[in-house]
């Protein structure tokens, strides 16, 4: 029993900090991409993951702390988006737009950061990229994983009105339901968990956290609250999967090892047959003569 406890993953202060860390930033992935998903923004957590690799590396380049670069990046400009769009809805165009002056500035600031602080922290560009869990401090972790505390638990609070807002947007305003306000609020957070997921998963690989999870998640069950949670669910035991079996097979990254784990989920949904439901039938009520 004791040579299990010893060799359990659990009993390593680095797999601790990585599963801590990415239990939390799965809950809050798995909540915001239901709404994407839903609200058929998922080009918008695309756009953001290439806004966090400019963001850290612009931190980078000017000596400044990674996350502060990753936040403050993927936040303003998720807010921009919905500045640019239809009543704080990103427009496709204007993101595609974007897009390549965004991958430009990337390209600018990764040149930059290299030629100027390279001895510093070599690595920094490729652990944006393709995530570092596993190397996350502490200290690190803890942050993570309030601030993903966070972002779940608002995400939950607005879960009534932005499921509103987002099914019938004209009724939901006319009921007095503050839409815009609704889209702002949610575009914040998408720019958070998108700024959580880069530490988790890199910034090339956070849409597959998450789109991944949520259309499973929608073509399981069409119901909206179940579906929520059931997203939030799995993208919690795809990151447990993928840290356990990153562990258990050094070789694999544990990046690639959660979005495999994602990617198998979401296939596995294309086995599933929903049964269609039948159509009621109406009992002719006889007249009276």
């Amino acid at each position: 029993m004791t040579v299990l406890l010893a060799t359990s993953p659990l009993s390593h202060p680095f797999f601790l900090h990585a599963f801590l860390a990415g239990t939390a930033i799965a809950v809050a992935c798995g909540l915001v991409g239901y709404f994407l998903v839903l609200r058929a923004q998922v080009f918008t957590g695309d756009a953001l993951s290439h806004v966090a690799f400019t963001g850290a590396m612009a931190a980078l380049a000017f000596g400044a702390d990674l996350r502060l670069g990753l936040f403050a990046a993927t936040v303003a400009m998720a807010l921009l988006f919905g500045t640019l769009g239809r009543k704080a809805r990103p427009d496709d165009v204007v993101i595609g737009s974007v897009f390549s002056w965004i991958l430009g500035l990337g390209a600018f600031f990764i040149t930059l950061y290299t030629t100027s602080r390279s001895t510093t922290n070599g690595t920094a560009g490729v652990s944006v990229l393709f995530g570092s869990i596993f190397g996350i401090a502490s200290s690190s972790a803890v942050v993570a994983a309030l601030v993903a505390a966070g972002v779940g638990l608002l995400v939950v609070l607005i879960a009534r009105p932005l499921l509103f807002a987002t099914l019938d947007e004209a009724v939901a305003a006319a009921r007095g339901v503050p839409v815009r306000l609704l889209g702002y609020g949610f575009l914040a957070l998408a720019g958070i968990s998108a700024a959580e997921a880069t530490q988790a998963v890199g910034s090339l690989l956070l849409l597959g956290l998450l789109a991944a999870p949520a259309g499973a998640a929608i073509r399981v069950t069409d119901r909206p609250y179940r579906a929520l949670a059931l997203s939030a669910g799995l993208a919690v035991l795809e990151m447990w999967a993928g840290l356990f079996t990153s562990y258990a097979v050094p070789k694999m990254p544990p990046s690639f090892a959660i979005m495999a784990a994602a990617t198998a989920v979401y296939a596995a949904t294309f086995l599933i047959r929903r049964p269609v439901p039948r159509p009621r039938t109406r009992t002719a009520v006889p007249t009276g003569t």
